[in-house]
Parts: C-alpha cells; structure tokens; sequence
C-alpha cells in the first residue's frame, strides 16, 4: 500500500535572485543612449556608403538636424563613461 508521506528531498541551492545585481548590465536609462548611438552609427554608415544624411532629410539642415548629431554625440560621451564603469566593475569582481 502507497503512503501519504513523502520523503524529505533537500531543493537544490538555487542561486539568489540579488546575485544577478552585482553584474553590470544595462539599465533603462542606458538604452536611450544605446540606441542613439546605433542610430548615429547607421547613419553615419549610409553617408559614407551612399552621400545620404538621413537625420538632414527627415529633421532638415536647421536646429533640429543640429540637435539630433548633439544627442548622438552626448550619447557616445556616455558610451566612453559606460565602457569604463562596466569594465571596472568587472575586473573588481574577478
């Protein structure tokens, strides 16, 4: 006859959800400048390629094209500081 008791089993030792948070990763706020900068890059890429600006034929010559190339170089300023604190934090950790 089958029993009702079950045998105790130990649970595997699963790792802590907050280990992961020692990692460097990206957050949200890094994604904004990611992307301008794989923007920046595509577009820079299309020049090169073809003579075609993309962000001049959407945003025009004036203040808006000139804002755009602003943000994307911000962002690569930001990629520069990113690159550093992410390397940083994991040579600490070895």
């Amino acid at each position: 006859m089958a029993t009702l008791d079950t045998p105790m089993v130990e649970r595997r030792q699963l790792p802590d959800r907050r280990a992961n948070m020692d990692r460097p990763g990206l957050t949200g706020a890094d994604w904004v400048p990611l992307a301008l900068l794989i923007l920046g890059g595509l577009n820079w890429g299309l020049i090169g390629l073809m003579n075609i600006d993309v962000v001049a034929m959407i945003f025009g010559e004036g203040p808006g094209a000139r804002l755009i190339y602003l943000l994307v170089g911000l962002s690569a300023l930001y990629g520069i500081y990113m690159a550093f604190h992410l390397g940083q934090r994991k040579t600490a950790h070895k």
